[in-house]
């Protein structure tokens, strides 16, 4: 039996974000509406709402939905942004990313995933502001810098210098850092040339990869 999917993200939403005090009314509907089963693979589509993250191959995972609601709230985003997003997975962050900003540029360090990224967000028709790129991540993309927000999908041993550098001033960055296995999520925010840091949460990712992430 094909499950209701609609059903199925409102009764996401409802259970694992809105009673975990996810507020932003934008954030909310955008993961009511973006069809999540859509960006996991078919053998896992039973798992697309459930409230834990889903293998999406080449050993990475899409983040369990309150994640990508917390990181995306915590951006603080109104619509206006430039966002650059480091660890597009299977499109979907980006997807949630694209709902809610300007323009979205997500980075893949896998060119599988990457391809499958581009694949999700066409057949979505949410590919309308998104532009995936394949490289390294942890570098930032500097052609379309400043970015007025930048979301880390990956965990990193310390914050990159290159995002740093094209985080915009004002701007504002939520990035996992710590171990392979544990860390902190961080909102990082960079006002009038001062960077300050503060932790939103404890967290397990995916290692970041790449030059200024785990080797």
């Amino acid at each position: 039996m094909i499950p209701d999917w609609e059903a199925e993200r409102r009764a996401m939403v409802d259970t694992q974000l809105r009673r975990r005090g996810i507020r932003d009314p934008r954030v909310l509907r955008a993961l009511e509406q973006i069809p999540r089963e859509e960006f996991v693979p078919a053998e896992a589509r039973l798992l697309a709402c459930a409230d834990d993250p889903v293998p999406i191959g080449h050993a990475q995972t899409i983040s369990q939905p309150y994640m990508t609601a917390l990181m995306a709230e915590l951006l603080e985003l109104t619509g206006v942004e430039n966002v650059l997003e480091v660890g597009a997975g299977s499109g979907y962050h980006a997807a949630v990313l694209g709902a809610l900003a300007a323009t979205v540029v997500t980075l893949e360090l896998i060119p599988g995933l990457a391809h499958a990224a581009r694949r999700n967000l066409a057949r979505t028709g949410c590919d309308a502001n998104v532009l995936v790129v394949c490289g390294d991540g942890s570098f930032g993309h500097p052609e379309l810098a400043p970015y007025d927000a930048i979301s880390v999908a990956a965990a990193a041993p310390e914050i990159p210098a290159a995002l740093l550098d094209q985080l915009n001033d004002p701007g504002r960055m939520v990035i996992p850092v710590g171990e392979r296995l544990d860390q902190e999520l961080r909102v990082i925010s960079k006002r009038n040339g001062v960077i300050q840091s503060r932790v939103a949460s404890l967290c397990r990712f995916v290692p970041l990869r790449g030059q200024e992430g785990w080797r």
